[in-house]
């Protein structure tokens, strides 16, 4: 096997088959009004302009000299499996997964997750293709905080019931991920969060808090605007 295929496995690039092609390309005008890649575009663009977790986000990366721009750092594109979305941190990209997200709720969990991988992108400088213990610290922290083990979501998983569930979902939801793009063993994989998972699952920057549910994002995102504006004004 060669290098680059065996760099595409390992880090999970296989997942995301149009990433190899190295082309960014925009379709026709008929292309883009009747596939998925138009309704992915729709969703994406009311995430962005409607979720407190994403609005916060993008507050605290503009804040910390890493703006998010929609055309730039965002591409919808078909997947392999049922993974739901990438951070590609060769290229500052996230990549929605368009022929897997069906939902706004969906996009809106998968865009959040993302930036927060993003976000530690960009504060955190984190060492992805190298430094096990910083991955698995990443996907902790967006599991925790991306809405991804909400009540809601959790029973709509039939997934309910237990003592300190929701840091269960978090390590089992950090587990999965890491698994989809890492050629380890599960015992590896669970050696390693269980060695960061209390402090990377107690880190809730940028929120100040789990927000588990959009109220709680909301009240996190009027008070990040305060902030911002008491600093402002200093």
């Amino acid at each position: 096997m060669d290098q680059s295929k065996q760099q595409e496995e390992d880090f999970g690039y296989n997942l995301f088959p149009e990433r190899n092609t190295k082309k960014y390309k925009k379709g026709s005008i008929a292309e883009s009004l009747f596939t998925f890649n138009h309704k992915c575009q729709v969703m994406l663009h009311f995430a962005l302009e409607t979720s407190p977790y994403a609005k916060l986000l993008l507050g605290a990366m503009k804040q910390s000299g890493c703006a998010v721009y929609k055309d730039r750092h965002f591409s919808c594109e078909d997947c392999d499996g049922i993974v739901s979305g990438g951070f590609d941190a060769t290229s500052s990209q996230i990549v929605l997964c368009q022929n897997n997200i069906h939902q706004q709720s969906h996009m809106n969990r998968v865009v959040t997750h993302e930036l927060i991988h993003a976000f530690d992108h960009c504060r955190a400088h984190v060492d992805w293709f190298n430094n096990f213990k910083h991955l698995a610290c990443s996907e902790i922290r967006a599991a925790n905080l991306s809405g991804d083990c909400s009540f809601s979501n959790e029973m709509a998983r039939f997934n309910f019931g237990i003592k300190q569930h929701h840091q269960a979902c978090v390590r089992d939801r950090a587990l999965r991920s890491i698994l989809a793009v890492r050629k380890v063993t599960r015992e590896e994989a669970e050696k390693v969060v269980d060695e960061v998972f209390e402090s990377c699952f107690n880190d809730h920057a940028p929120f100040g808090r789990i927000p588990h549910s959009k109220r709680d994002a909301n009240f996190a995102y009027r008070e990040f605007q305060n902030r911002d504006r008491y600093f402002a004004n200093l």
